[in-house]
């Protein structure tokens, strides 16, 4: 068994804590996945058990949210030459995380579903019931507990764990490329950058909530009601001054898990008046739990055994102190006496080092480290030593840098061990004495998880509030329609000096599948993720970048954006975007959001024109949400097929270079409806560069010749324009149906109005039509 963790105390506060185990059923339940993770700096155990396809995609993404520092898999998935598919794919993925697998046999869920029923917080014990028919994510937290235990040594306390099961459905799925390609979490061009969707919205002041914030935007609710409830507090906070700023003030005291001790003792009861008179029921809810009587039940244990001014201090003579000195006088008088002893034998050696100083007439002074105990210290210029010597007395661990001496004598060595051995006697008592308080504290234990769990939350809503007074967000509906006016990009906002133009978005059913052209460096690209990340933004809880926003729940949300090739797997660009479109067409559903960026550039025109052509009518086949971006403008055509389909393109302007005597394209980003007006705009861009004028016409006249025989099997016919028209027509009166809030008169006049605007294209569709024919 190979291992590198050791203990929680071991675990670096800003390294990876998590240990995840993991198990497929085998045979006819291949595909079922249990899945167990417990944090090292956290007494708590997450459980999820679900079906995954081939791609085992889930799992994958899960792992990445955990970013585990070890993963637990059986040894029977891993055996020489014969490799599970699932094991193969996540070694693959996590090249950087340590592995580990363990027999068989400690994956078994007799002893998980006994593991829950003894650690598991009573308050917590309706887990069982959700898990125990889930075998496998029983048989992965038997076996994970079966390992921690091993690794550190020691074992959990009854009913001290909060253990809980999270299923796949209770939130929208990302998958990691997606959430690379939006920069969700690290900025692609510099990991350090605060340039993301995280640095946008993170303004906690605790490591809880910047925890939450993170795993909330890689996996976002899809419980509109949740939401929603998230979003009453956010306007709450938003119109309470007082309330915003006071629990700022408070929040800010839980800045370290390591002085958890010293703000246990310190908060002043009264600050949960900072909660007493809101009025969203989520805000009512976190002051009820706030006032809580089991709070002061743990305080006032704690203050009987542990000094008022015990907390976490820099230094290691400090923290030493601190630790000495922890516990209150008269609680155990070995104890006591013990540390008027090791008092004593400090004291003795400042007194043994100032009485050398005086003998010698040197500048002596006391000093510390963790490693060497109490030691000698001087700073002086060699003259000022008889013979250019130290003492004879000093003879002992002489170390010298620059002027400054560093030593210790045989009787400072001698009173170092006494110091130790009263150390330890110390300690072992203290330890003693927080070992039985703790005991007193696990049975209201409960509480200091929901103590957690409310301050993580409250941090996290705080945050979004402060995001907002910072830009002009506002707070999103949820429909069955994605309907933003004037949007902007976020992560755009925070880095350039002026703000991003904002566009507009009408997305219902009925034009569910928008394609999307420009030239380069247009926007196309930016506008995608700009969508996407006010989705995002919606579904976690926070206002989103915009004067109006309405949005339809999204399950998934899949992004295809990048097209550099991947060294790592030895894949092409092409050979990337397939993979890339392949994953997106075997797990979208009709609840999903898809975003598709530039597909088929990496082969031939022909081919990228059959691909793009063969994707886009598999998708107009799903009621998803769907946004192509695309430079063949040849399938643009496709909605004379598909009525549901609608183009919009970036505008540009042209403008005279004077200097050069050339023509410029000026980028507006602005979005309109139609096909772009820019037809051939790699070959203006080839126009301005220093290529060969001949070539350039050579260009021209084959693609024109290409662009004529493309579009005389395109034509639309008049049927096919009326066809259309009564789809837009049922589409809008369906929705309406749905949606409407109007009074009788008003929503009279908007059907008046609808009518009126059918009727009208009609003419307009025979005469399209007409024109064709032409």
């Amino acid at each position: 068994m190979e291992y590198s963790a050791t203990s929680s105390s071991a675990v670096s506060a800003h390294s990876p804590s998590v240990i995840v185990a993991v198990v497929e059923g085998r045979g006819l339940a291949r595909g079922e996945i249990g899945m167990a993770s417990i944090d090292l700096k956290s007494p708590q155990i997450i459980l999820s058990q679900f079906a995954d396809n081939t791609t085992y995609a889930k799992v994958i993404t899960k792992l990445k949210i955990l970013s585990p520092l070890e993963i637990i898999m059986s040894n029977t998935a891993c055996v020489v030459g014969n490799s599970t598919k699932l094991f193969t794919l996540i070694t693959e993925n996590f090249k950087n995380v340590n592995f580990t697998t363990i027999q068989r046999k400690y994956f078994n869920e007799t002893k998980g579903l006994e593991y829950i029923e003894q650690l598991c917080i009573t308050e917590f014990s309706t887990v069982l019931m959700e898990v125990q028919s889930k075998y496998y994510c029983l048989a992965a937290v038997a076996a994970l507990l079966k390992y921690v235990e091993f690794i550190q040594n020691s074992v959990y306390a009854p009913k001290s764990l909060k253990i809980c099961f999270q299923g796949s459905e209770q939130t929208a799925m990302i998958d990691s490329s997606s959430t690379q390609n939006l920069e969700l979490i690290i900025n692609n061009q510099d990991s350090r950058s605060s340039h993301t969707l995280f640095g946008v919205l993170n303004y906690t002041k605790t490591p809880g909530g910047s925890r939450r914030l993170r795993s909330n935007i890689l996996e976002p609710l899809i419980d509109v009601e949740t939401i929603n409830m998230r979003l009453d507090c956010v306007q709450e906070l938003l119109q309470d001054e007082e309330l915003f700023f006071g629990l700022q003030s408070v929040l800010a005291r839980f800045l370290d898990t390591e002085q958890l001790l010293s703000v246990l003792v310190q908060i002043p009861k009264q600050d949960t008046i900072t909660l007493k008179n809101c009025n969203t029921p989520l805000l009512r809810a976190y002051y009820g739990s706030l006032e809580d009587k089991r709070f002061v039940i743990i305080l006032d244990k704690i203050k009987t055994v542990i000094n008022d001014d015990a907390r976490y201090m820099k230094g290691c003579l400090n923290m030493r102190t601190q630790k000495c000195y922890a516990v209150r006088s008269n609680i155990n008088e070995f104890l006591d006496i013990a540390r008027r002893t090791y008092t004593e034998i400090v004291d003795d050696i400042a007194g043994m080092i100032s009485q050398l100083a005086e003998k010698y007439s040197l500048p002596l002074r006391t000093s510390f480290s963790s490693a060497r105990g109490f030691f000698i210290q001087m700073t002086t210029d060699c003259t000022a030593l008889p013979n250019d010597q130290l003492p004879s007395e000093f003879i002992k661990q002489i170390s010298k840098v620059k002027n400054s001496y560093s030593f210790t004598s045989a009787d400072l060595i001698k009173m170092n061990e006494r110091c130790q051995e009263s150390l330890r006697e110390i300690y072992h008592m203290t330890y003693m004495i927080v070992c039985k308080l703790l005991s007193e504290i696990y049975e209201h234990i409960h509480c200091l998880h929901k103590l957690s769990d409310t301050v993580s939350m409250l941090d996290m809503l705080l945050s979004f509030a402060h995001a907002c007074t910072l830009s002009d967000y506002v707070r999103p509906e949820f429909t069955d329609t994605l309907a933003i006016k004037h949007g902007w990009h976020p992560i755009l906002e925070k880095i350039s000096v002026e703000k991003p133009v904002a566009n507009n978005t009408y997305i219902t059913e009925g034009s569910n599948f928008f394609i999307i052209t420009g030239p380069n460096m247009s926007g196309k690209s930016t506008y995608l993720k700009q969508i996407a990340l006010c989705q995002i933004m919606a579904q976690i809880g926070s206002y989103v970048p915009a004067e109006y926003a309405s949005f339809r729940i999204a399950e998934q949300i899949f992004t295809r954006i990048s097209t550099d090739d991947d060294i790592e797997t030895n894949s092409s660009t092409f050979m990337k975007e397939m993979k890339e479109i392949a994953y997106i067409l075997h797990n979208a559903n009709d609840k999903s959001l898809i975003l598709i960026d530039e597909l088929g550039r990496g082969t031939n025109t022909e081919e990228g024109i059959g691909i793009c052509y063969a994707v886009c009518e598999y998708l107009l086949s799903l009621k998803a949400f769907t946004l192509f971006a695309t430079h063949f403008l040849e399938l643009c055509h496709i909605d004379v097929l598909y009525p549901n389909v609608e183009n919009v393109h970036f505008e540009v302007q042209h403008v005279e270079n004077t200097s050069r005597n050339k023509e410029a394209i000026l980028y507006t980003y602005k979005l309109s409806k139609g096909l772009t007006e820019e037809k051939n705009y790699g070959l203006k861009a080839a126009e301005v560069s220093s290529l060969p004028p001949s070539i350039v016409l050579d260009a021209k006249e084959i693609t024109s010749q290409i662009t004529r025989q493309i579009l005389q099997s395109q034509r639309s016919t008049p049927e096919m324009e009326r066809q259309r028209a009564v789809y837009h027509l049922a589409t809008r009166l369906v929705q309406t149906a749905r949606n409407s809030q109007l009074d009788p008169d008003s929503l009279r006049t908007y059907l008046s109005n609808l009518k009126k605007k059918y009727e009208a294209d009609f003419p307009r569709a025979k005469q399209v039509s007409g024109n064709t024919e032409e």
